[in-house]
């Protein structure tokens, strides 16, 4: 009886190749994918970052592709575009990279040699179709990888270009980690009877993942994450919310902490963020301090802490962020720093999760300072003053878990139905 990958139809020839990288068993978004991949149907797959879905569509292309075709994989930026080569590289396709930051002319002359796969930005192919060096005439496969980031960052006009240059008969795999309702229309719009799977509920985070809110003065958030550190082993992966956040907290670790601690924003060059990437994979540096926008492909195992230094403004992304630790199978821990006003965006986050957040207790000495303002801090009619104890913090009362909870049962019946 035949089981693992072979179960689902992938050749002899390609699990040998997955066997010598100890890849035996398919993740639930791999099994539930793959066979619909290679039966030639659109699909949607719903899974979070980590869960394997490169393979997920990257099996069917190597099954399906036929002489002469080309599949087209379009990614939201350069450094996922550079994982998934890295993984499509296992199963020996000939793939062109076309990413922005790089050579046009190389790119040129790659896309003229004999190629199976093209994985590229929506901008700088673009470029290329601007500029006629690339037709996609020959594509038979498009896949759209984390669909929900590239139009979070505006590509939706670019992707539907791309999409509409491409022959009408093909096969279309859109996969994201939420299903906003912009996603919808695309998948409507290019997606013919698309099957749809379903590793866990779109806009949910991993069971894998324990999370933990601490609420503090917004001048104790350094001195919280410093101690944070200090009592975590393994590498930590930091999220700050701008370019500028990023560059200063990493060189403040560096100096005042003596962490070795790289950062990843829109300001590096693709050379630094590679190398800062590398030096995370290879234990070089402990922590680093990333950007929601580029921290899109960090896919590095063993991630022991995601911390959000700053809360995320969109709730999405906080599934985004917290969905690099937790994997294969791994546990994995998420803390979210936030100050007293940020309350709204707490809720929305919980709201999108289905729950309440764990609220985690803050350092011996940040309590004291809470204290401490607390002491200053007048009662306010109507409202719990927020120092005064875990329970009134922010939104978790169990009247608030209640309310969460129902809402998330009527929009699961609501898109059962």
């Amino acid at each position: 009886m035949k089981s693992g990958f072979l179960a689902l139809g992938v050749s002899d020839d390609v699990c040998s190749r997955l066997r010598v990288k100890n890849i035996i068993d398919p993740t639930p978004i791999q099994a539930g994918a793959i066979p619909l991949g290679m039966q030639g149907k659109d699909l949607i797959g719903l899974a979070q970052t980590g869960t394997g879905k490169t393979l997920a569509f990257g099996l069917p292309i190597t099954e399906r592709l036929a002489t002469g075709q080309v599949a087209l994989i379009l990614a939201p930026t350069r450094e996922l575009a550079h994982q998934i080569a890295e993984t499509l590289d296992l199963l020996g396709l000939r793939r062109v990279l076309v990413v922005g930051g790089e050579s046009m002319h190389m790119q040129v002359k790659q896309l003229r040699k004999p190629h199976e796969v093209v994985i590229a930005t929506p901008g700088r192919l673009m470029d290329h179709m601007q500029q006629r060096t690339y037709k996609l005439n020959r594509i038979s496969i498009v896949v759209l990888d984390e669909a929900d980031r590239m139009l979070d960052m505006g590509f939706a006009p670019a992707i539907e270009k791309i999409i509409a240059a491409c022959p009408k008969k093909r096969q279309t795999l859109l996969f994201s980690a939420t299903m906003p309702p912009e996603i919808e229309s695309l998948a409507n719009k290019f997606l013919t009877n698309p099957e749809r799977v379903e590793v866990v509920p779109p806009g949910t985070a991993s069971d894998l993942v324990d999370q933990e809110l601490i609420v503090l003065p917004h001048e104790e958030k350094f001195p919280e994450l410093c101690r944070i550190l200090r009592r975590t082993e393994g590498t930590v992966l930091v999220f700050t919310r701008t370019r500028h956040g990023a560059r200063k907290l990493a060189k403040r670790l560096r100096t005042d902490e003596g962490e070795t601690a790289a950062e990843i924003h829109a300001d590096r060059t693709l050379a630094q963020r590679r190398e800062a990437l590398g030096g995370f994979k290879s234990g070089k540096y402990r922590v680093l301090v990333a950007t929601d926008v580029a921290s899109r492909g960090i896919d590095v195992k063993d991630i022991s802490l995601v911390v959000n230094f700053d809360i995320p403004e969109v709730a999405e992304d906080y599934i985004h962020r917290i969905g690099r630790t937790g994997r294969a199978g791994a546990r994995g821990k998420a803390i979210t720093l936030a100050i007293p006003a940020q309350r709204k965006l707490v809720r929305a986050i919980e709201k999108l999760v289905g729950d309440a957040l764990v609220l985690g207790k803050p350092s011996k000495e940040t309590a004291k300072v809470m204290k401490a303002i607390a002491k200053k801090e007048p009662e306010r009619p109507g409202k719990e003053r927020f120092y005064k104890g875990t329970k009134s913090q922010l939104s978790h009362s169990v009247h608030h878990k209640d309310k969460v909870k129902k809402a998330a049962k009527r929009k699961r019946k609501a898109r059962r139905k």
